[in-house]
């Protein structure tokens, strides 16, 4: 009987391996692709350089130092230097929630930097007094391909102006996500919530105000004193943070019906992977947070469906198998890589 259970574990494990092959090969041949792209590109621009014309030739290198100049020239406008760094379980941007709302399981942390204050955290002090605040922070690991108009995934390859998103793909590559505080610890803050990847610099951090955040009628905002407070000076007006009842409903506030259109998939644990996930003692809720709300891209969930597809998640490695047609995705494998590449067997 274990001979059995065995050979079916090898034959799942076999599977596995294929599906990964397979996706590597294709993802191969994508990249063999862009390289072809980008290199007809370079000896176009080298052809144009190659002009015998010295008249074209002073023409271009006129223009190149201009374009240049002016590169410079708005680049110099504004500097921004990091508070911070932000810790999270996503090595890599594969799998990231779009929001952070739907990892709200998921711990992270931002680490603030000693260069910045000498005493960090002293600049941390009374923000434990609010249960949620914004981070503002740059998109270190997307490239600066700038497009008027991105394809959102909810719209299935609909491609919409860049301004009406909130894709990373931004002319000035600026994140802003909503977390909810967990604690702090010295000069480092936990939050539930989390789209970023590790290693995300941090620009800044915001207490998130009800009052001020959110777009409701002035004469219905409740405040706890008659007066205005005081820019930086709102924890002393505020001995609470309202309820949304006290807010009063909101005005003339509209969204794209599109963006309420969120995925989510039932995900399942096959027998394998939910008895790794006890030898490993993990929770299966940070998985379903990043599953149910379907992390693949539009290109991924339409050129190749139900294939397998693999992230990283920490230290683990989770490999599962999406259904579209049942709405379901079903974890294959949960694995650790340290303990994988430790491992003499």
């Amino acid at each position: 009987m274990n001979g059995e259970t065995e050979l079916e574990h090898l034959k799942s494990q076999l599977s596995v391996a294929r599906n990964e092959i397979k996706n590597l090969r294709q993802q191969i041949k994508n990249l063999q692709h862009t390289f072809s792209k980008e290199h007809q590109y370079a000896l176009k621009l080298l052809n144009e350089f190659s002009c015998k014309d010295s008249e074209r030739t002073a023409e271009i290198d006129k223009k190149y130092l201009a374009d240049t100049e002016n590169a410079t020239a708005g680049d110099d406008d504004v500097h921004f230097k990091p508070i911070g760094v932000i810790r999270t379980v996503f090595s890599e941007k594969r799998a990231v929630p779009r929001q952070a709302i739907l990892a709200s399981t998921v711990v992270s942390r931002i680490e603030l930097s000693p260069v910045i204050f000498n005493n960090p955290e002293h600049s941390l002090e009374g923000l434990e007094n609010f249960s949620h605040f914004w981070i503002i922070y740059y998109f270190h690991r997307h490239p600066n391909h700038t497009k008027a108009k991105v394809a959102p995934p909810r719209l299935g390859g609909q491609r919409v102006g860049v301004f009406s998103t909130r894709s990373p793909h931004r002319p000035c590559p600026i994140g802003l996500s909503l977390v909810q505080l967990d604690r702090i610890e010295d000069s480092k803050v936990y939050f539930y919530g989390t789209d970023m990847v590790n290693g995300t610099p941090v620009l800044d951090i915001k207490p998130y105000i009800p009052q001020y955040d959110i777009p409701v009628k002035q004469v219905e905002i409740e405040f706890n004193n008659s007066r205005e407070a005081p820019d930086g000076e709102e924890t002393s007006v505020l001995t609470s943070v309202p309820s949304t009842s006290k807010l009063g409903p909101l005005a003339n506030v509209s969204i794209p019906s599109w963006v309420l259109q969120t995925a989510n998939l039932n995900v399942e644990f096959c027998p394998l992977a939910a008895t790794q996930m006890q030898e490993l003692g993990i929770t299966q809720a940070s998985i379903v947070d990043v599953l149910k709300g379907d992390p693949r891209s539009v290109y991924l969930r339409t050129k190749y469906g139900s294939q397998a597809y693999s992230f990283g998640l920490g230290d683990l490695t989770v490999t599962c198998r999406f259904d579209d047609k049942k709405a379901t995705v079903t974890v294959l494998q949960i694995r650790n890589d340290i303990e994988s590449e430790t491992d003499p067997s």
